[in-house]
């Protein structure tokens, strides 16, 4: 094997390891994503999900993010804007009805979080979508 083909594969497996290492059990994973997804309209606190997998608030921070590559806040973020895009596809809610059904505490935080991770706000993708799913039946 090419030294290039030797690092990579080491490499590989060294990151593999890390994201095993010290994250959360299958079990705890699965019931935790479970629990976010359940309530993610509602307001969720970090402390109440390290509760729920018998961990201390910090230990729960890190392992949560080992296991998945995201704090959990970034992945309860990451949740609601793809819960909002369901919601802006195939629903006529306005969007501060869809902000508030997907646990933001308001419209402008709402739309400052999408534009940030979409790239677009939320009306213009909207627009955009609706648009493109026009186009498509024609």
């Amino acid at each position: 094997m090419a030294p290039f083909q030797q690092n990579a594969a080491r490499a590989t497996v060294t990151q593999t390891q890390k994201k095993t290492a010290g994250g959360l059990s299958a079990q705890r994973e699965r019931l935790v994503k479970q629990l976010i997804l359940e309530r993610l309209g509602e307001t969720l606190e970090v402390t109440e999900l390290a509760r729920a997998c018998s961990l201390s608030r910090s230990h729960f921070s890190r392992a949560f993010k080992c296991s998945t590559g995201l704090s959990p806040q970034d992945w309860i973020r990451q949740q609601r804007i793809a819960r909002a895009k369901l919601l802006i596809q195939h629903t006529d809610l306005s969007l501060t009805q869809i902000s508030l059904e997907c646990g933001f505490c308001d419209q402008a935080h709402f739309c400052h979080m999408f534009t940030r991770s979409e790239g677009i706000n939320p009306f213009a993708w909207r627009c955009r979508t609706v648009r493109s799913i026009h186009h498509a039946t024609l």
